[in-house]
Parts: C-alpha cells; sequence; structure tokens
C-alpha cells in the first residue's frame, strides 16, 4: 500500500534541538530508501517539511517505520500518515461506456 507522509515540527522546537539528530535521521531514511520502504523524499519549496512516499502494508507499519526515525524519536517531529489507494474514476468511467456498447 502507498502510504503519503507530511512531516509536522512539534511546536516549541528550535534548529538547535534538531542539529544533534540530522546525520542519525539522513542515515535511517537511507537505510529505509535502500530496502524499498521510503519509494520517494521530498522537501516542500513554501513550508519546511518532508514528504515521504511509504509502501507498507498497512498505516500502522508505516506508524511503526516512522516511529524509528531519530528525529521522531527525540520527540521533534510527527507525520500525518495517509493511506492511498489507486484512483477508482477511470474504472467507474469504462464500466459506464462498456455497459452502452
Amino acid at each position: 500500500m502507498k502510504i503519503l507522509a507530511i512531516e509536522q515540527d512539534l511546536p516549541g522546537k528550535s534548529d538547535e534541538d534538531f542539529r544533534p539528530h540530522r546525520n542519525a535521521e539522513a542515515a535511517r531514511a537511507w537505510e529505509l530508501y535502500q530496502a524499498g520502504t521510503i519509494r520517494e523524499l521530498y522537501f516542500r519549496p513554501d513550508v519546511h517539511c518532508a514528504v515521504l512516499m511509504l509502501e507498507c502494508t498497512d498505516v500502522e507499519e508505516a506508524q511503526r517505520i516512522l516511529n524509528t526515525l531519530p528525529l521522531v524519536k527525540a520527540g521533534l517531529i510527527t507525520f500525518d500518515v495517509i493511506p492511498l489507494i489507486p484512483y477508482p474514476g477511470f474504472s467507474r468511467l469504462f464500466a459506464e461506456n462498456t455497459n452502452r456498447g
């Protein structure tokens, strides 16, 4: 299952709070990328946050994996975890056209 995970900084944290964890965070993200769990990783240009596309069996697995990130463990960030399914609109459209034929 595709899972969209959007980072949120927790309130009251400074850049100094993040600094000691950055290398470990990058290393863990790289491990997850190499394992095929993180499929895509982006930063938003308008807001300072990461956007991850994960491949997991379900939302619970995605949350467990995200909880292994050092910044999450340190209580600095959290993620909105959004499950995605394939777009059903095409099949509805084609099923309607097939039934008319």
